[in-house]
């Protein structure tokens, strides 16, 4: 059966393809860095929990404060690209979100788990002893659950060929097993997670009047550095699982996508150094410069896999341009007030 009959007809859009574009990789990368940093941090809490028992824990007791907050901002910053997607992609992220649709719709009961055993750790940190362990892991191990559905989700879209096994699995209980780039995939999030969440403890205590301080901005750079040193090596993992003709774009096929990729691999090696010399800032910036470059060959794939069926340039315009001034104004607002309630926190912190 030809793919591409199973493909359902896309809708217009009001404005240029080229601004939904822009605003999918702005608002994920945003998105990115804070869904990498909470779920870095709570792999991190509950391996030191592990290692250390009921003993203080500085590192984790600051943690437990900052993950109901990360968690909120993650969620909320990970509405605006996952609209965008659906604007530029709805024909595919429908249809495969339909085919796993028993493991999708149950994600949000998922998330307020999550969302609450996070909260139950923060708020009873002092007075759980060995439970807070329980509720951390809970929060962690769902966390993982929800991070491998998005993933099956977002492989099963970029493969109409494997949407015929409706036809024989008409449940809703389709997954995207069989696709060699699915692990590689998974585990290279994963291990940026644990990456990120490493720096973002070490640039928290950077700001800490604590006697420890240095210890545990070595200890979050140390993270940083190993988890990225074993993601470059899943990322080669990553990289030969993909279909041949895609992998050698970025192997000298494609100038541009060739390009990108050696960015991108550049930003990861002085990331690798900055990290392992524990120079902080130089550290960060690298990987702030690694994101944005990992991010744009992450959508130069999905790009690949769907060149035979679609690309966003054909979609219909019916123009209606007031919406997107809309977003804009309250894009800039929005953003502006949260940094003015973080300032605002972070001020009474220090009163306090």
């Amino acid at each position: 059966m030809d793919p591409s009959a199973l493909i359902p007809v896309s809708d217009t859009i009001p404005t240029e393809w080229g601004w939904f574009y822009f605003f999918l990789l702005l608002t994920f990368i945003m998105h990115l860095l804070l869904m990498n940093s909470m779920l870095g941090m709570g792999i991190m809490a509950l391996v030191k929990h592990i290692k250390s028992g009921d003993k203080h824990c500085p590192v984790c007791k600051d943690i437990s404060l900052k993950l109901p907050y990360t968690i909120a901002f993650t969620i909320n910053f990970g509405v605006a690209p996952f609209l965008f997607l659906q604007v530029l992609y709805s024909q595919f992220i429908y249809t495969s979100s339909v085919l796993m649709g028993m493991y999708w719709l149950p994600v949000i009961a998922l998330l307020l788990i999550f969302y609450y055993s996070a909260y139950i750790y923060d708020f009873k940190y002092d007075s759980l002893s060995r439970l807070k362990l329980l509720f951390l892991a809970v929060t962690v191990i769902f966390g993982l659950i929800i991070a491998f559905l998005f993933t099956n989700n977002m492989t099963l879209m970029l493969n109409p060929e494997k949407w015929t096994g409706y036809f024989e699995n008409r449940s809703g209980t389709m997954l995207n097993l069989g696709d060699p780039t699915l692990i590689p995939r998974y585990l290279h999030f994963v291990l940026a997670s644990i990456a990120v969440g490493g720096l973002a403890t070490a640039i928290i205590w950077r700001f800490k009047k604590d006697p420890r301080a240095t210890e545990y901005i070595r200890e979050g750079l140390s993270w940083f550095s190993y988890a990225t040193l074993v993601q470059v090596a899943v990322g080669v993992w990553f990289l030969i699982s993909l279909p041949t003709d895609i992998m050698l774009l970025f192997m000298g096929g494609s100038a541009l996508h060739t390009a990108i990729f050696l960015v991108a691999l550049a930003g990861a090696g002085f990331s690798l150094f900055f990290g392992f010399k524990e120079m902080l800032w130089p550290t960060t910036a690298a990987l702030l410069g690694t994101v944005v470059f990992m991010v744009l060959v992450r959508d130069l794939v999905r790009q690949a896999y769907l060149a035979p069926y679609f690309h966003p340039r054909d979609l219909e315009v019916v123009p209606q341009y007031s919406p997107l001034y809309f977003f804009i104004v309250f894009l800039v607002l929005g953003l502006a007030v949260v940094f003015y309630m973080l300032k605002l926190a972070f001020e009474a912190k220090r009163e306090a």
